[in-house]
């Protein structure tokens, strides 16, 4: 009998028990900038960024706070944002700092921003259309709130804005429209100044980290609730504002539908022996209110008892004394034991609820076996009582000091403690939580006051907040009922795999490391990145870089394959790597029209290199109908994303003006500083050649020089050639013919085509001394290299060669390689035809810059 009212009583509680099917991914950056260093500091950012990070903390976001960022440190950030906003149901974005209009567009405004030049605007602010369609790209729902409507603080009135001088807007933001599921919140209207106020915080931040903590409140409710506040604060000159185009519903501050209580439960009870402890486990509600009960069914056979004292139906009891409830059942006349059920309902400070349901048997106390019974169930109590300290302490020993490796970028992964008890009354409190990332069961993300029942211990998961490296201590009190605590303290150790340090790439969206030039990538890679593809199969950036490591090695079968399998699972630099591979004719004829399908593709994904690629692809019509704007576009938003090779086609672009662009030499030396800044060899030689010419800049030889031999010294293919000149006209240094030889010999082994010219050019101003065969290899180099047909003279004054100069460098030539070549065609042929094979016998790496 009482096995199936127990039965019963289950399949009540599960038909009113709601269940979250799972945890959702919701991501926030927070941005404080303060400490400004060319226009006035602000006093409230730093503070705002700290009081709204703990808000969306409490709220169970993965938070990226930052403060004081420069305009490279906000490429870093957000970088990192993006990789774990990827796939999210919710991306957030708050920023307290200054931001301005031009012609429309808002900016925010990184603390070392000067914005003296036209140009500055693109190299040292950040574009708020271009931070939300990366967002748009990357989650389900965006959310950008912005206390950024200050005064410009900026003298100058004027800046470039893609092909046109803009002048700068006195105050405040500018109204944006927002794609679908979206929301856009101002800390005022647009066009009008936002205040700092006279506290710590500003009227916006105060008002929004107060009104966000409002409990399964729904974010357009919270926001119309600070702006109540803001307008009362500010006496009506401040009126926050928002542009929503949700159309689902977003509650930043979740708490459980109900606190946890453990499954039904069985007890045996005497009658007419007086109050008896049911032993009911404290109610815990999981995300660290208080909770009260109150009965909802009475038992029929008896009365509740606490603390001397009878309970009424519906009177609530503070759970943390149901431990001590009691019943009270008289003697009974029935000779048969009875069975009886105890129904009562938790309620949290937000309420929500559950129920729980004790199911007894009532025996009759009297005489030598009531007695014996009721001995029995007292040392029962007391047993339960030890065995509970046992498993705390046995609990708190199995977790104190664990070290658990937690690997970056792969998802939630899981803990393994092995907790040693199931008891519905032990539970686990988080007394501290880790600095940055997020634990997580499978059905919700807990945050710095949640509570875990003992059966939930061993689902617990961390994932490891990309960019963040450092072991991280997160603190526990085990605890059950009203026995003494147990702290326990473990550490979670985040490590990047192997197969990102060896083969992760630069400005990957996906990936969690700053990655490796091809150039960079060791044959090592190969092994790793197979294991991290077998250890992590559904993880498609492992298949992507194990594409990349093959391609080192030649297997470029294999790498399409990997790279094809990853873009299948959604890499979107993988993507873009097909593109590259049909534009290069990388094991497949070159195809530039599939190549800018690619392009197009990771574009639209936000990857700065597929927006590289077909910006210059449409602003060139390379393949496709030539879309000045939209390709300057594209090419101005992947340099916004810190890719330096979009840098140098703007300032190559700028520098001659080109398809109706005008020409602006400062323009294009301001993205050149910028390509520079960032450690781009490519940007130094471009930017020391400008120096030497006085292209946008005073003529200086000196940082020329500097700029090619730190370029050259980083393996860039060109710079040799351009310090080489240097010494061979006595340019900034004093003339020298046998340095320029020996860098001129360095570039063309680097793949430099004016430079090999060149050295034929030095040889044979020698005269008489002059070695013809050692000019006419390096004319068939200067001939072989070019592939653009830059250097026409190349192979017309290879013709005018004798034929044993000639042959005399193709008998050398020959000698070098390892595998007999065709001697097809002319000699002139024959020899442009070994020199390529020479060079790429040197160099058989694919794309080796």
């Amino acid at each position: 009998m009482l096995r199936r009212c127990a039965l019963i009583a289950a399949l009540i509680l599960v038909g009113l028990t709601t269940v979250q099917a799972r945890a959702d991914r919701r991501v926030a950056l927070v941005i404080g900038n303060s400490d400004y260093r060319e226009i006035p500091a602000l006093k409230n950012p730093d503070k705002d960024a700290e009081d709204v990070s703990s808000t969306f903390r409490l709220a169970g976001f993965d938070v990226f706070v930052a403060k004081d960022l420069t305009k490279l440190q906000f490429e870093k950030e957000f970088r990192n944002y993006l990789a774990a906003a990827d796939g999210a149901d919710l991306a957030v974005v708050y920023y307290s700092g200054h931001g301005f209009q031009i012609g429309g567009e808002n900016f925010l405004i990184p603390v070392d921003a000067s914005l003296k030049g036209s140009a500055d605007i693109e190299v040292q602010a950040v574009k708020l259309d271009d931070v939300l369609q990366q967002l748009r790209a990357k989650s389900k729902i965006q959310v950008i709130i912005l206390d950024a409507c200050r005064n410009n603080p900026f003298p100058r009135k004027d800046y470039w804005l893609r092909d046109q001088l803009i002048a700068a807007g006195g105050t405040g933001l500018a109204q944006v429209k927002s794609s679908l599921n979206t929301l856009i919140a101002f800390a005022t209207e647009p066009g009008a100044v936002a205040y700092d106020g006279s506290g710590d915080l500003s009227p916006f931040s105060s008002a929004f980290s107060r009104r966000a903590l409002a409990p399964n409140q729904e974010i357009r409710s919270v926001m119309a609730a600070v702006r109540r506040d803001v307008v009362e604060a500010t006496k009506g000159a401040q009126v926050p504002w928002e542009n929503s185009s949700l159309i689902d519903e977003v509650v930043l501050m979740r708490r459980a539908s109900r606190p946890a209580l453990p499954p039904v439960l069985e007890k045996v009870v005497p009658s007419g022996v007086g109050p008896v402890a049911l032993g009911l486990p404290e109610p815990v509600d999981v995300d660290g209110g208080a909770v009260t009960i109150s009965i909802e069914r009475p038992p029929a056979l008896g009365r509740l008892i606490l603390d001397g004292k009878p309970v009424a139906t519906g009177e609530p009891i503070e759970g943390k004394d149901l431990p001590r409830l009691q019943m009270d059942v008289p003697k009974g006349t029935d000779a048969e034991d009875q069975v009886d059920m105890l129904a009562y309902a938790t309620h949290d400070e937000w309420g929500g609820g559950s129920q729980g349901i004790l199911v007894f048997r009532v025996k009759n106390g009297d005489a030598a076996a009531g007695k014996q019974l009721v001995a029995s169930l007292e040392s029962e109590q007391k047993q339960q009582t030890v065995e509970r300290g046992i498993h705390i302490s046995g609990a708190a020993e199995a977790i104190d000091n664990r070290d658990v490796n937690v690997p970056v970028g792969v998802g939630p992964v899981p803990l393994k403690l092995d907790f040693p008890t199931n008891d519905p009354a032990v539970s686990v409190k988080l007394a501290s939580y880790p600095a940055t990332g997020t634990l997580s069961l499978p059905d919700r993300t807990l945050s710095p006051d949640s509570s875990l029942m003992a059966d939930e211990v061993d689902h617990l998961r961390y994932e490891p907040q990309i960019g963040a490296v450092k072991p991280l201590i997160v603190g526990l009190e085990i605890r059950a009922d009203n026995t003494s605590s147990k702290p326990a303290t473990m550490k979670l150790s985040p490590s990047v795999d192997p197969c990102d340090m060896e083969a992760g790439e630069p400005l990957d969206l996906q990936g969690v490391v700053p990655g490796l030039l091809p150039n960079e990538i060791s044959s090592n890679a190969v092994d790793v990145c197979r294991a991290a593809v077998k250890a992590y199969p559904d993880v498609a950036r492992f298949r992507y870089e194990l594409g990349r490591a093959l391609l080192v090695v030649g297997k470029v079968d294999e790498a399409k394959k990997a790279i094809q399998e990853a873009a299948d699972k959604g890499h979107v630099r993988a993507v873009f790597e097909l593109g590259y591979l049909n534009a290069t004719g990388t094991g497949m004829p070159a195809n530039r029209k599939q190549a800018n399908t690619f392009y197009a593709a990771a574009s639209d994904k936000g990857d700065p290199y597929g927006m590289t690629s077909w910006g210059r692809a449409l602003f060139n019509g390379y393949g496709v109908e030539r879309d000045t704007a939209k390709g300057l576009d594209l090419l101005l938003k992947a340099a916004a994303m810190g890719h330096t090779y979009a840098m140098n086609d703007l300032a190559a672009i700028f520098t001659e003006g080109r398809n109706g662009v005008p020409a602006d030499p400062t323009r294009a030396v301001a993205f050149l500083k910028a390509g520079v800044e960032r450690q781009d060899m490519y940007s130094m030689n471009l930017l020391g050649r400008n120096y030497l010419a006085g292209t946008g800049v005073e003529k200086d030889p000196k940082t020329a020089l500097s700029l090619f031999q730190k370029s050259m010294d980083l393996g860039q293919p060109y710079a040799p050639g351009s310090l080489a000149r240097m010494y061979r006209d006595g340019v900034g240094v004093d003339q020298n013919l046998s340095e320029a030889q020996r860098l001129f010999e360095l570039a063309t082994d680097r793949g430099d085509q004016s430079a090999a010219y060149d050295r034929a050019a030095l040889e044979m101003q020698r005269g008489d001394k002059a070695d013809q065969a050692v000019a006419a290899r390096y004319l068939a180099f200067a001939a072989a290299l070019d592939l653009r047909n830059e250097i026409p003279d190349a192979r017309a004054t290879l013709g005018k060669f004798g034929a044993k100069a000639k042959t005399a460098a193709l008998k050398k030539m020959r000698g070098e390689l390892k595998s007999k070549i065709s001697a097809d065609g002319s000699l002139d042929d024959q020899l442009v035809k070994t020199a390529r094979a020479v060079w790429e016998q040197a160099n058989p790496r694919r794309d080796l810059f």
